[in-house]
């Protein structure tokens, strides 16, 4: 490596602010933009923040611990913004939730990929930019490859013991192994998006790098290698929790691999006829077209590792305990599913992102009735759910509703009036579509609709989750069209990621309570390894309890009895295909609008049938409860196949790099 290689340490800053005045400066007006300022401009104590002095050259920045130390937060600062949705591909490039169309100041690089707009002259979300110097195109944001880069020269220096004298050999072990992790995780962020991808095992001299990409599985075979040999020293569980929160530790790396080996083994990567003549430029196959169930058996055992490490470690499916506002027992059902995304560090997150905390809940949630926040400056609640995400989940019986034989859904937009027992779920005596009735709890968690309550610590004088807030949804109504930037195209709103002790019910500007992004829960390692179980094992009877624990949570009853009594294919559960569906629509309800939807579609090869069809929502102008409940089409979505599977690498990197292919289709 060229020892005078320049280092562009970025000055001291706070990426949230940082990134919230550029997203100011392009998108928001100047009222909106101070109130979402506003509790980033509180939390400026954000663990990991990237504080590196300009260091002149290679050779100061490893002198000394404190600028070593400076060095390995920087290889941090890399790790996806996944708490701010314009840079989450995964919650906004898919179908799960959509944006106003008619107006497209909320509109970025992602949330275009959702519309078709993807292409390879200047690709959208373009994180193979950073392999380049200098370019970039969409909103790439991250330059993953340069975190790579950053990371191959930090082990380069701290594995050389005669630096960094001052430096103990405990902690010189443990960055190390952070490091891997880092630089494991970096790759397969792009292996995700772009399938087969070079490995920078080590850097290139500077200047204008070919690399060539690698086989699936070897890519998948030097990642969890690097994991493997990262875990040795990364400690338990995070002791000093005022200074390392965010850190990585054993569970984390153990998590990444598990997620790792599963994508390697699901249909996109394993087995995959669709790709079995994509080659390189000398002939080598980037896929194995024969399918190979070992590669679940070793998913399956690095999610079990993953999951007893967890466990052993204090990690636990979040439960609402600590009741003092006497809330009745559907509501402390739904505090069970939203706190454990939004409880901040909870003990169900496996991995949290300390470098990025969730700042979209204003985006979330709209005006309520009851409330005295009215200003859709302030509360905005553009983003929607379509139609087929509230359709998705399961009835109160636990079963999907176009199976359930004993509820009818056949007519969904016809008007039903609630009733009193139905107080904590929609407000009494208030018309709305039959859809938004008898349905499981993590629906009324998850979504607000016209009509729904929408319960929040501050609602009333007394916390109680009586005579609470609730939402109107038509035109002109509160939470209705009728603002000229801000509104919800679908009729349904994203209740699950707003902090139910956010403080929003009073004339003064909200005070969001912020949590790090979940980029892992244990609910996700225990879908996983059913699903996994059941790939080695047909109708696996452990991959069912592992759902049952989370259905228990969600106030469901397990899936052996929801099945046999309530739905009109009682025997589903006991094959393999009908538990492999039965799992995945257990994983995209317990996970939805979090951003694991997209990827999993993906990993399934089942985007080509989600992603072909209409987004659709409830009529958004009508003003009466006729003219609003009736369903129409906002947008036509299109997937090629097998195409849109992949990010395209672009014409600038391949036109200019003869070693690389670009994925086909593109």
């Amino acid at each position: 490596m060229d020892t005078k290689f320049q280092i562009n340490y970025k000055k001291k800053q706070r990426f949230p602010v940082a990134n919230l005045f550029k997203t100011i400066k392009k998108h928001y007006l100047l009222r909106s933009a101070v109130l979402l300022m506003l509790p980033w401009l509180a939390s400026c104590n954000d663990y990991l923040d990237i504080v590196p002095d300009n260091v002149a050259t290679m050779d100061n920045a490893f002198k000394l611990r404190n600028e070593a130390e400076k060095y390995l937060f920087t290889c941090y600062s890399f790790l996806p913004k996944d708490g701010d949705g314009w840079y989450n591909a995964g919650m906004m490039a898919g179908d799960e939730i959509w944006l106003p169309q008619s107006n497209d100041s909320h509109w970025h690089s992602a949330f275009r990929i959702a519309l078709g707009q993807q292409n390879k002259d200047a690709p959208l979300f373009d994180e193979w930019a950073g392999l380049r110097k200098g370019g970039g195109n969409g909103w790439s944001h991250l330059k993953i490859w340069r975190g790579i880069r950053h990371c191959n020269i930090f082990l380069e220096n701290v594995q050389d013991e005669s630096k960094i004298p001052d430096l103990t050999l405990f902690e010189r072990k443990r960055w190390i192994s952070e490091a891997k992790f880092l630089k494991a995780f970096y790759h397969f962020y792009l292996f995700r998006m772009y399938g087969p991808i070079p490995l920078m095992k080590e850097n290139a001299p500077i200047g204008e790098p070919e690399f060539k990409r690698m086989p699936v599985d070897s890519c998948v075979n030097y990642m969890a290698d690097l994991l493997d040999q990262s875990v040795v020293n990364l400690p338990s569980k995070i002791t000093d929790e005022n200074t390392e929160l965010g850190r990585i530790t054993k569970s984390i790396a153990k998590a990444v691999k598990a997620k790792l080996l599963l994508y390697a083994a699901s249909p996109l990567f394993n087995g995959n006829s669709d790709y079995a003549n994509f080659r390189d430029k000398d002939g080598m196959a980037l896929f194995t077209p024969d399918y190979d169930p070992t590669k679940w058996e070793r998913a399956r055992d690095a999610i079990k590792e993953a999951i007893d490490i967890a466990e052993s470690n204090g990690h636990a499916l979040y439960e609402y305990t600590n009741d003092v506002l006497d809330l009745s027992d559907e509501m402390k059902t739904q505090l069970n599913i939203r706190n454990a995304v939004t409880n901040r560090w909870s003990d169900e997150h496996v991995w949290a992102l300390s470098n990025s905390q969730f700042i979209n809940q204003n985006l979330c949630m709209p005006p309520l009735e009851r409330g005295t926040q009215s200003d859709r400056f302030i509360l905005q609640g553009v983003w929607a759910a379509p139609i087929k995400m509230a359709k998705m989940f399961y009835s109160e019986n636990g079963v999907p509703i176009e199976e359930d034989k004993t509820l009818n859904f056949t007519d969904y937009t016809s008007i039903r009036t609630a009733e009193e027992n139905e107080r904590y779920l929609i407000e009494p005596g208030y018309q709305t579509a039959r859809l938004n009735f008898d349905r499981e709890p993590r629906f009324y968690a998850d979504l607000g609709f016209d009509g729904g309550i929408w319960y929040m610590k501050d609602g009333n004088d007394t916390g109680a989750d009586e005579n609470t807030l609730y939402l109107k949804a038509k035109n002109s109504e509160g939470a209705g069209f009728g603002h000229f930037t801000n509104w919800n195209s679908t009729g349904y709103y994203i209740k699950k990621l707003v902090h139910w002790e956010s403080t929003t019910n009073g004339n003064t500007n909200p005070s969001w309570v912020v949590y790090p992004w979940p980029e892992i829960r244990l609910a996700d390692l225990y879908l996983m390894y059913a699903e996994a179980l059941n790939e080695v094992d047909p109708g696996s009877t452990t991959a069912i309890e592992y759902l049952d624990k989370i259905r228990e949570r969600a106030g469901l009853n397990g899936v052996v009895e929801s099945w046999s009594n309530y739905s009109k294919n009682p025997n589903k559960f006991s094959t393999q295909d009908g538990l492999r569906e039965i799992i995945h629509r257990e994983r995209l309800i317990e996970l939805a609008f979090e951003g694991h939807r997209f990827w999993d579609l993906r990993r399934w090869k089942k985007a080509v049938e989600y992603l072909n069809e209409d987004i659709t929502g409830f009529n958004i102008l009508g003003k009466t409860t006729s003219s609003f409940n009736n369903e129409r089409v906002v947008f036509s979505q299109s997937f090629i196949s097998p195409r849109d599977y992949f990010w395209p690498i672009g014409n600038y990197d391949t036109r200019r790099n003869p070693n690389l292919v670009e994925n086909p289709g593109w």
